[in-house]
């Protein structure tokens, strides 16, 4: 069974035939909200958004540890994420579907581990876990056949830069990231892909571009929310098709 993580624009899954939503009580906390169990083209998943069911929790106030030991518990063999994302180089514009194989890390503040000590929940003594490549390869191979059988083009590879939230970024932050070699500007993908690999869970990434990145294209002056939500609502149908092929078997 999969889990979808749900980002901006995917507060909910409609194509998904829900059978139970559950609570998961974790030792880290609250998880952004119950786990709904369903069947997805057939093949039972678990959905959650990330951000709560009415999108009121901000990128960083996201229980990240909690939501993950939820899937864990919950029995997932692996988890697939959907964000939504600026476009920093000219390839990735607005409405341009991507699979991630590298991140940097921007954030600050956030509770990013599993490993606190002795008295870890996790089980295990403290662990330096491999980084290397971010995103389970396997994962990402399943994601690009997925959008080739749905018919929906994607980028296979490009780096995610997250940042702390909930503001925008500004113009020299994006110029800053683009020379560190971001090709995408987001603020959900860590901690998630770090702590999804202390739990051993495989981790993948679809990001979706809904806006040119501060300073760039057309958000060379500001970035417009209005259209920024019209390029979402257009893409998350491209989302859901490749979803349902993804989880097939």
């Amino acid at each position: 069974m999969f889990a979808i993580f749900g980002g901006s624009g995917l507060t909910n899954l409609a194509t998904l035939s829900i059978t139970r939503r559950e609570v998961v009580r974790t030792p880290y906390g609250e998880p952004s909200g119950p786990l709904t169990f369903g069947t997805l083209a057939g093949v039972e998943a678990v959905f959650m958004p990330r951000h709560g069911y009415g999108h009121t929790i901000p990128p960083h106030l996201i229980n990240y540890r909690a939501n993950l030991w939820a899937l864990r518990a919950a029995g997932v063999e692996g988890v697939l994420a959907v964000t939504s994302v600026g476009g920093i180089r000219d390839a990735y514009g607005p409405g341009v579907l991507v699979v991630p194989d590298q991140i940097i890390d921007y954030t600050h503040g956030r509770a990013h581990t599993f490993f606190e000590g002795p008295e870890s929940t996790i089980g295990t003594p403290v662990s330096h876990i491999d980084f290397t490549w971010p995103y389970a390869e396997h994962l990402r191979r399943r994601i690009l056949a997925a959008a080739a059988r749905a018919g929906e083009m994607v980028h296979a590879g490009g780096v995610y830069g997250a940042t702390q939230g909930p503001r925008l970024e500004s113009a020299a932050e994006i110029r800053r990231m683009e020379r560190d070699g971001c090709d995408l500007v987001g603020m959900t993908g860590m901690p998630e892909a770090a702590l999804a690999r202390e739990l051993g869970l495989d981790y993948a990434c679809l990001s979706v571009v809904v806006n040119h990145a501060a300073g760039k294209g057309d958000s060379a002056q500001a970035i417009t929310l209005d259209h920024l939500a019209q390029v979402m609502d257009g893409a998350m149908a491209r989302v859901h098709r490749i979803l349902e092929a993804f989880v097939a078997p």
